[in-house]
């Protein structure tokens, strides 16, 4: 299963203590305590691995290394190791603390979120003309912490969506399968499935009904995820009782969930074309056009239809 939102503790490592020592060498006494090294800081970085927020599922908190003590001779203290923690690309981090928000949107793209403390000063720093042979030093300071949640939005360039048994799976398997690249996801009706057609990567995304963006059913989960698509494939069973109805129940949804959603570009797909006649197929998809004008019949047993959209897509989203 997908895991696409989780809630993590992150803490930078605590600076390490300064030190204080002298130097016992003949003509050279004096203050030589070094700094204590800086603690790890927490990164997180992205990475093209759409289940890569699972790590988090199960360990909820994560801390990066302290510094060490500073040493004799002036010598500082070693630093403490920073943590890297994977997230997918399209992950939005959102730090609870502060209310910030930050987007990774690459891959390899490295965001730091919580800075690692500060070394303290050993007695060499505090030496002066007046203190030849100071014992003060600093304790290292504390890194700082934050809790976020992770919230993963899938980057495709299309989404498919619609009433489930639209044939959103069956398209998007069909679209990816028929080209030279196919991806390397699972397709279920739970979470939402990546397929690559050439380089457009296209979503399709399960559990729309009506009520979703109230909670009903699987779809306010996956809403997010088409928040970043460049085209909506927007699915209508020729099956249906009543294709219309079943095209204002989803676009009721897009439009609840934010608004933002209407005004992307929208081709309305008539899946399963191959159960109905040519003059019911024109009569559905009048009343279609009446909506909105781009309209296409298709079927996954009908190769044509399925390189006419196939061709509409790479013009949009290419």
């Amino acid at each position: 299963m997908l895991t696409d939102e989780v809630k993590i503790k992150v803490a930078a490592g605590r600076g390490g203590d300064g030190v204080v020592a002298f130097d016992k060498v003949k003509m050279s006494l004096g203050p030589t305590g070094g700094r204590g090294g800086k603690g790890g800081s927490v990164y997180f970085e992205g990475v093209p691995d759409i289940f890569a927020l699972r790590k988090f599922l199960h360990k909820k908190e994560y801390y990066a290394d302290d510094g060490k003590k500073g040493r004799g001779n002036r010598s500082d203290g070693p630093n403490g190791k920073d943590l890297i923690l994977p997230v997918p690309t399209g992950t939005v981090v959102h730090n609870l603390d502060t209310g910030k928000d930050i987007e990774i949107t690459k891959a390899g793209e490295r965001v730091l979120v919580a800075k690692g403390g500060i070394g303290g000063q050993g007695n060499f720093y505090f030496r002066s003309s007046t203190n030849t042979s100071p014992e003060e030093y600093e304790e290292g300071e504390t890194g700082e912490e934050h809790n976020f949640i992770l919230e993963l939005r899938l980057i495709a360039d299309a989404g498919l969506i619609g009433l489930p048994s639209a044939g959103k799976s069956s398209l998007l398997n069909e679209l990816t399968s028929a080209n030279a690249k196919v991806a390397a996801y699972h397709f279920t009706t739970l979470e939402p499935n990546l397929g690559a057609m050439g380089d457009v990567i296209i979503a399709d995304i399960p559990g729309l009904i009506e009520g979703a963006s109230q909670g009903r059913g699987l779809g306010i989960k996956f809403l997010r995820h088409i928040q970043r698509t460049k085209i909506l494939l927007h699915c209508v069973s020729g099956e249906s009782e009543d294709p219309g109805k079943d095209y204002k129940i989803i676009r009721n949804e897009l439009k609840a969930y934010n608004k933002d959603l209407l005004k992307r570009p929208e081709i309305i797909l008539l899946t399963k074309t191959d159960l109905l006649g040519e003059k019911e197929i024109e009569k559905i998809e009048k009343k279609l056009k009446k909506i909105n004008p781009q309209v296409l019949g298709v079927s996954i047993h009908d190769w044509d239809s399925i390189q006419r959209l196939a061709k509409k897509i790479l013009a949009i989203a290419g």
